[in-house]
């Protein structure tokens, strides 16, 4: 299917609607049962769902890091001054622009393919795009090198792709089981609950990560101000069975530092 999302290309996906353009119409066709599943990258995924739907299988995850992709700059540190740089993303313009703020981010909107091919055309010096995509659309070569997340704190689910069926279907919830990856729907569960504690939109440069080590998950997250200007970050480290323990003392930490009123300076 060609979803709204993929249709209106003429603002940012902020502006357009959000990532829910991506959502809304596949899950018309589950509601209509003229599809079964929907397939959606978890980081487009909306915090609400409508009734009778769920998300039942997460895949193991991709790498969750952002790409720096450009044909004569190798880092994001080697380009010039007043580079341009191409994302559509409110997240990465934000974190791009604390650590670069000279550089000039302009919009990049379109698949992979039209977004290279703007990049090739020499419309930007260089563009930032989603490793996980890159990488499952066979453009790893396309990748000039990784933005470190301590740079690039990722977007909450990017890497992950989620199943979206119909509650109760259980003979197409038996077919999904053994696609279900427990380690990566907790780290992307932790990064939702985020999201959902600050009534964030996609309007908001917000990010978060969490990573699962020796039976301990490590939850990062920030919000940030547009112009990059101002970013609070929080992170906090527990068992795995503290999970909501430390996505609530991570959404916490952030509202303590001011995230509620650094978002609420935020145009919608």
């Amino acid at each position: 299917m060609t979803t709204e999302g993929d249709r209106f290309l003429q603002a940012s996906l902020a502006k357009a609607g959000g990532k829910g353009l991506f959502v809304k119409e596949l899950e018309k066709c589950l509601l209509d049962k003229s599809a079964d599943i929907a397939v959606h990258s978890m980081k487009d995924v909306p915090f609400e769902l409508p009734p009778g739907l769920h998300i039942h299988t997460i895949l193991a995850r991709e790498d969750a890091r952002d790409a720096f992709v450009s044909k004569r700059y190798q880092t994001l540190q080697d380009l010039p001054e007043n580079a341009i740089v191409g994302t559509s993303s409110t997240r990465r313009s934000c974190q791009i622009r604390a650590l670069r703020p000279d550089c000039d981010i302009q919009p990049l909107r379109g698949n992979v393919n039209t977004r290279l091919a703007k990049l090739d055309a020499g419309q930007y010096d260089a563009i930032i795009l989603a490793s996980a995509g890159l990488k499952r659309l066979g453009f790893n070569q396309r990748i000039t090198s990784y933005l470190d997340t301590e740079i690039s704190l990722p977007a909450i689910g990017q890497g992950a792709i989620g199943i979206e069926c119909r509650q109760g279907d259980s003979n197409t919830e038996a077919l999904l089981e053994p696609l279900h990856d427990q380690r990566t729907a907790r780290a992307v569960t932790a990064e939702r609950k985020i999201s959902t504690a600050l009534a964030a939109n996609c309007h908001l440069p917000i990010a978060a990560h969490a990573t699962e080590s020796d039976a301990e998950i490590n939850l990062r997250a920030l919000v940030g101000s547009l112009d990059g200007k101002q970013i609070i970050r929080a992170c906090h480290s527990g068992a795995i069975q503290q999970m909501e323990q430390i996505s609530q003392q991570v959404a916490a930490d952030l509202i303590s530092q001011g995230a509620l009123e650094l978002m609420a300076a935020v145009p919608d």
